[in-house]
């Protein structure tokens, strides 16, 4: 059996204190909240942090409270045969609990709402039978892992006596069923609220809220009528929600609120786009009505408008200069209360609180394809610091930008005449692809960008509707004269990747196109934006640091958790700081849970190399579970406990927005909900029997790992080059000699409470 544990007296305080910091700059910004009252948005969690742990469990409910601070616990209620008040999501008992492994071949068929509903019910079951049936997740696409602890079953007094939330929601979708079967949820609720303070009754009956309207003082009990789809029927009174819509004075004679489903308000196309926002929100406010918006899921697609960046979505609903929700019911409270805590009513454009550097991933390639025109423009006015160019060669010696050598990654290339250009090279990419040095680059010019989805295969594709219209690809001049006026930009990244293989079997060197490129857009002159050089291979960097001034970065494409001595020492040599692969810094096991933080970022640090992370993306699917589906989440965690210097992000309004958000200076006020996740935490919570493979550790980055032999020379001899269409000309080798230098040779290359809460 589960019970509280005892939390020590000074975590107790920490959390004290942090409530009361927030509620008091909440106080402080009263009068610019445009909700009913003028106060903050309230956080519902529903069923606890049921976005994460089975749906109204114990750890559901604690987590709620130890990530989200002063939130509402929401307990839909179902009745037991013995008239016992449960909760548990849904009438329907088997998806979210383990009865059906318990009662085998027991399920009923019972008539819900007019319609047959097969499986099984509580009200076919005493509290005593259901002791030995568990809750389990109910949702597919979430862990399961979490399932082995066994949660019972909680009653709304277990909810209040074991958790202890700061405030209550009892949710009564059934009770005509309920009422059917003389099970009376009325005698409950009022039971109940004599022995718990309860502080919110929602229903979508009209007269049951009706029947008990008399009996709570709306002072300490609000009542709100739920509103479901607008062709659905009231059982109670055989209207539909969407006619309710015409009469909210008639809802506000038995409830002080009402809760709709969020597109009641912001409403979507069939595309999956916003459209303009409804008056529903000013008119119940007119009517004297709080509006609570609810089916907000961080792990559920939403509008493409939001990027998938579900902080980004609730702001819409708390923060859009028309109005605010006053309450939002959540299976993710922990981004809610960032949104209303740290991020809402800090002005169109204000400060940033930290210095960590945003970088982008070819451009905000996220939205729109990489390394395009838009791309780069979108990530500059979405705040990244440094945008980058990963250059590709053309047949004709061009450097240009774009993510891959292969343009099948990037282009529609492979639906046009030179699909037949299809070759393997196995030096570049495993498989065939079509190669920019098979094209000149007035070819390539007319190819049609494409918009990357890396997680399609999870069906979450971005942005399809993007503005396609007068978007290019860029060659580096022009990338560079782009960036070369923007005030906004610290530097730029160029990054450049097969100069070896380019040299050897291409007759191009890229290294020296970047040099002579830079300097002839001025990017050599004292007072020009200044130039990050990257690359995986130190013997490119270390032809820089001999021929420019530019700041090298190194990245390492392999996942190490440390570097050994002569390793860091041989990359202090020829490079200012590093990149690394986010799972270098919080390995994963094959589960997604985070597993331990290494040494990487403080061993670098320690030999003044700054350290990038990277790719931080919006989607969910990206993140460890440890983040809670957030990205704000996740590079909140990167930056205060990994320590990184900057993001590597296809989405730089979501890692700009973090730095400015007011929770930030709070230092040790800092809310609960900005505080970095316990690394390792959630898997602590996980049982013996449902823990993954234990993954080795990361190995060291050694020196041999790093030192790489001198690059070859391109010859400087052209290559005769035949179009697709068989027009044959000469390719025009680099605008530079190659200069064949020395170097040195390398490999190319929360809740740890929770454990502790529970028995």
């Amino acid at each position: 059996m589960w019970k509280l544990r005892a939390v020590s007296d000074a975590l107790s305080l920490v959390l004290f204190c942090s409530v009361l910091a927030v509620a008091s700059a909440q106080r402080s910004k009263t009068s610019a909240w445009k909700t009913l009252t003028g106060s903050p948005p309230v956080v519902i969690a529903r069923g606890g942090f049921s976005g994460v742990f089975p749906d109204s469990s114990f750890a559901a409910y604690s987590v709620a409270g130890e990530t989200s601070g002063n939130y509402i616990a929401w307990c839909d209620v179902q009745l037991t045969k013995d008239s016992v008040g449960i909760c548990v999501s849904d009438i329907k008992l088997d998806n979210s609990t383990s009865i059906a492994q318990v009662f085998q071949n027991k399920s009923q068929t019972y008539t819900v709402n007019g319609a047959p509903v097969s499986g099984y019910f509580s009200l076919d079951y005493t509290l005593k039978d259901l002791g030995s049936v568990v809750l389990v997740e109910g949702v597919y696409s979430r862990t399961n892992s979490f399932d082995g602890n066994l949660f019972p079953i909680l009653t709304v007094d277990d909810l209040v006596k074991e958790t202890k939330p700061p405030a209550l929601w009892l949710n009564i979708q059934h009770d005509a069923f309920y009422a059917q079967h003389n099970l009376s949820m009325r005698n409950f609720v009022l039971s109940v609220s004599k022995r718990v303070i309860v502080n919110y009754i929602s229903s979508p009956e009209a007269g049951f809220l009706r029947s008990i309207a008399s009996r709570f003082n709306p002072k300490t009990t609000k009542l709100v009528f739920r509103f479901m789809d607008k062709d659905v029927v009231d059982p109670s009174t055989n209207q539909t929600y969407g006619s309710y819509l015409k009469n909210l004075t008639f809802i506000k004679t038995f409830a002080s609120g009402i809760l709709v489903p969020k597109d009641y308000i912001w409403p979507v196309d069939r595309n999956q786009y916003l459209l303009p926002h409804t008056t529903l929100v000013a008119d119940a406010h007119k009517a004297g009505l709080e509006v609570f918006a609810s089916k907000f899921a961080s792990d559920v697609p939403s509008a493409f408008n939001y990027s998938y960046d579900p902080l980004a979505e609730y702001l819409q609903y708390i923060d859009n200069g028309d109005f605010s929700v006053d309450g939002v019911l959540t299976d993710f409270p922990i981004t809610p209360a960032e949104a209303v805590g740290c991020f809402a009513l800090l002005g169109a454009n204000p400060k940033k609180t930290i210095n960590t550097t945003v970088i982008s991933k070819c451009g905000a390639s996220g939205d729109y394809p990489g390394c395009t025109n838009k791309a780069y423009e979108k990530a500059i006015s979405d705040g990244a610091d440094v945008i980058d160019c990963p250059v590709q060669m053309s047949k004709d010696g061009t450097p240009f930008c774009l993510s891959s050598a292969d343009l099948i990654d990037s282009t529609k290339v492979a639906q046009t005449r030179f699909a037949s250009l299809v070759k393997s090279i196995p030096e570049i990419k495993s498989g065939s692809g079509i190669f920019s040095f098979s094209l000149t680059w007035d070819e390539i010019q007319t190819l049609t960008p494409t918009l990357s989805s890396p997680y399609s295969s999870f069906k979450l594709f971005r942005n399809p509707k993007y503005d396609k219209s007068n978007i290019n690809l860029l060659s580096l001049s022009d990338f560079l004269d782009l960036a070369k006026n923007k005030t906004s930009l610290s530097s730029v990244m160029i990054i450049i990747e097969n100069a070896a293989y380019l040299a050897e079997k291409q007759d191009l060197s890229v290294t020296d196109a970047v040099i002579n490129t830079l300097s002839k857009a001025g990017y050599d002159k004292a007072g020009a934006p200044k130039v990050m050089i990257r690359s995986t291979n130190s013997s490119v960097l270390t032809k820089f640091k001999e021929r420019t001034n530019y700041e090298r970065v190194y990245e390492v494409d392999e996942l190490v958790g440390d570097a050994v001595v002569s390793a860091v020492k041989d990359i202090k040599s020829f490079a200012d700081s590093v990149v690394l692969n986010k799972k270098s810094v919080y390995p994963t096991d094959s589960a997604l849970f985070l597993t331990y933080s290494t040494k990487i970022v403080t061993t670098l640090h320690h030999a003044n190399l700054s350290v990038y992370a990277q790719t931080f993306s919006n989607e969910f699917v990206s993140q460890a579970w440890d983040f809670f589906s957030d990205a704000t989440v996740e590079i909140n965690t990167f930056v205060q406990e990994g320590l990184v210097d900057g993001v590597i992000t296809d989405f730089p309004k979501t890692a700009d927005r973090y730095r400015r958000n007011k929770c930030l200076t709070m230092g040790d006020k800092m809310p609960i909900y900005m505080l970095p996740v316990q690394i390792g935490g959630l898997l602590q919570a996980v049982t013996k029997d449902y823990l993954p493979p234990a993954p080795a550790p990361l190995p060291p980055l050694k020196e041999s790992d790093v030192t790489e032999s001198p690059l070859p020379s391109a010859s400087p001899s052209p290559t005769p080059y035949v179009s697709p269409s068989g027009n044959s000309s000469e390719a025009n080798p680099p605008k530079n000699a190659q200069v064949k230098v020395t170097v040195s040779f390398s490999l190319s290359t929360l809740a740890l409470l929770v454990a502790c809460l529970l028995l």
